[in-house]
């Protein structure tokens, strides 16, 4: 046993993590008491990216907050664009065409490993792994071509409209679609390599911010970090939306809870959407991809060019004071996110703009665990910890 005159003596200190640190990917802000360097507290501060996009969805059209979506997970902006055209949808009663949902499931999907890869690349690059990174964003790159050819742009998309999407996905979506399934598990592979069995990444990840499974159930965690924690819970498969009841694909499930476990789950899922993809390109059908119901939804751009009614049918939906209206009423309805459950909630009052729309955000909930998990850890482990989580200002905020 050490002599006690030797012991170190350490003091409470008070630190800022934030909201100008490089290994938080936007404005988030902690509060840290220290003892020496062990973590006593951590308290999050949020609001430096508050946008008011909620409330704007009381000044905006149903349509026109499409592209509000887009800003809030700005690394998945087409799940919020699905996500948030669903819950229209379901409020007023409508179901879109089958090849509309199709490429719905398939964009989301896409959007999940475009995720996962930025968070991956992000994350390891925190943790010291920069070669990681590099696979990471040069897959990501391949997706985004794909984006940037189905959607015309390549982050902000703002691709769904209420009863549809904007357009049908060009002649070569499904070539573009199947080259990347070929591609992208080779990519897997190597980073599993750089990773998995690393013993520095291992070191850095393993029983570090552990989050037990009755925790992150009281919590309110969802997606991988709730799936680390071992809860099989993940809105597609209990709460099934679009075609997802149709497919065949797992669950990813981790028992330990840690930083580790938070990594497996999402490289696990990785392979589950490329498996759904597959099944989607396999069967996609041909059709409509929006409503034949024009005083609903936009009409397409060739009919608004070059017919007067389809002209006319797009000044109705989109001036001010006009567009469609939704019945009195109020609804929630979510998706699987990339990060976890994202809810919308909507209040309509008879009007063609929401009277209340609230969005459940995962970044929100999750990020309030934050110190539950940070409690007893070492100051290095702080960065692990938050990049496990996949914090995003924009959707955090909002």
């Amino acid at each position: 046993m050490a002599d006690p005159a030797y012991q170190l003596k350490t003091d409470r200190t008070i630190l800022n993590f934030g909201p100008q640190h490089p290994s938080t990917h936007g404005t988030l802000r902690l509060v840290l008491e220290l003892d020496g360097e062990v973590v006593i507290r951590a308290e999050p501060h949020i609001g430096y990216l508050h946008s008011g996009f909620e409330k704007l969805g009381e000044y905006k059209s149903y349509n026109q907050w499409v592209a509000l979506s887009d800003r809030m997970n700005y690394l998945s902006p087409l799940s919020n664009n699905i996500g948030f055209a669903q819950a229209v949808e379901l409020l007023i009663g409508v179901e879109i065409p089958e090849r509309a949902k199709y490429i719905r499931v398939i964009l989301a999907e896409l959007s999940r490993i475009a995720d996962h890869m930025v968070w991956l690349g992000t994350h390891a690059l925190d943790i010291g792994a920069f070669t990681a990174f590099l696979y990471g964003f040069e897959a990501r790159e391949n997706l985004y071509v794909i984006f940037e050819h189905t959607t015309g742009t390549r982050l902000t998309t703002s691709y769904t409209r209420v009863g549809g999407l904007f357009r049908d996905v060009p002649h070569d979506f499904e070539e573009m679609v199947k080259n990347f399934l070929k591609y992208f598990p080779k990519v897997l592979k190597e980073l599993h390599g750089l990773l998995t069995r690393n013993r520095i990444w291992i070191d850095r990840t393993r029983n570090i911010g552990v989050l037990a499974k009755e925790d992150a159930i009281n919590l309110g965690v969802t997606g991988p970090t709730l799936r680390g924690s071992g809860v099989p819970y993940d809105v597609r498969k209990n709460f099934p939306y679009l075609i997802y009841d149709r497919l065949d694909f797992e669950i990813p499930v981790c028992d330990d809870g840690d930083v580790y476990s938070r990594y497996l789950v999402r490289m696990e899922e990785v392979e589950q959407s490329l498996k759904i993809v597959e099944q989607c390109i396999k069967d996609f059908p041909d059709g409509p991809v929006s409503l034949f119901n024009q005083k609903l939804a936009l009409p397409e751009k060739e009919k608004v060019y070059d017919t007067i009614e389809g002209l006319i049918h797009h000044f109705k939906n989109i001036m001010p004071g006009h567009g469609f209206t939704v019945p009195e009423g109020d609804i929630y309805d979510s998706t699987e996110a990339p990060n976890g459950e994202l809810g919308f909630y909507l209040v309509a009052d008879g009007s063609h703009k929401a009277y209340r729309l609230r969005v459940r955000g995962p970044s929100f909930v999750n990020f309030a665990a934050f110190d539950h998990l940070a409690r007893g850890a070492m100051v290095s482990d702080l960065v692990a910890i938050l990049g496990s989580l996949n914090i995003i200002a924009g959707e955090l905020d909002r």
